[in-house]
């Protein structure tokens, strides 16, 4: 690795990111944008439970009965942003997965860099999505839950179709999707855009490891 490259990972933060961003079509404007904009960096940074709602009105500058006119509870904040980030996520997988040529290797590597792609671009958005998820109450989590079986589902399919017609050497398909998706949602902790590794570096390489993983010995 170059000095530049090391020097700039030894001084990462405990959150990587930086940038507060959100998919381009999510309004911002106004009281309720500026909510989930100081929403996501909190969360990110300390956690859902290390966040109060008082934490969040200061953060926006405004009282705290204001933001209960935008949001019910600071549940429904963390609802939207896992939402958000699910649904973009999703998007981009069934996008991919449809993009080109449909041999499971190609379909494969398509999945795989869209997967990494949407946590290197919006990394403090994934980080929030994945790691808070837990908070919700399964009223408010089972619609992102089900956009992440679908994904998963996508991915096992991939790879079982790869293993029936020879391409593909993996013992047990969900296991390699695990580590698989694994990996790249790990990108969301340590990306951020000060480092010296562009978004669609980071995915062709991941997308390179996925095909490693499953074409076994061989």
């Amino acid at each position: 690795m170059t000095n530049d490259r090391s020097a700039a990972l030894a001084t990462q933060r405990r959150i990587a990111a930086s940038d507060i961003r959100l998919p381009e079509h999510i309004l911002l404007e106004g009281t309720s944008g500026r909510i989930l904009r100081e929403a996501l960096q909190l969360f990110a940074e300390r956690g859902f439970y290390g966040t109060s709602i008082r934490d969040l009105a200061v953060a926006c500058e405004i009282r705290s009965a204001t933001l209960y006119s935008h949001y019910p509870t600071k549940e429904n904040v963390l609802a939207e942003l896992v939402r958000i980030g699910h649904e973009e996520h999703h998007r981009r997988l069934t996008e991919a997965a449809a993009a080109g040529p449909a041999d499971p290797a190609s379909r494969l590597r398509r999945v795989v860099r869209a997967h990494v792609l949407a946590h290197a671009e919006f990394p403090m958005l994934a980080v929030v999505a994945n790691n808070e998820l837990h908070a919700l109450s399964p009223e408010l989590a089972g619609p992102a839950l089900m956009l992440r079986a679908a994904g998963r589902q996508l991915l096992i399919d991939t790879i079982n179709e790869g293993i029936a017609a020879g391409v593909f050497d993996v013992p047990d398909a969900f296991l390699a999707v695990t580590a698989i998706s694994g990996m790249g949602m790990r990108v969301a902790n340590w990306y951020d855009s000060a480092l010296p590794y562009e978004p669609n570096e980071v995915a062709d390489t991941y997308a390179d490891f996925a095909l490693r993983i499953t074409k076994g010995n061989s």
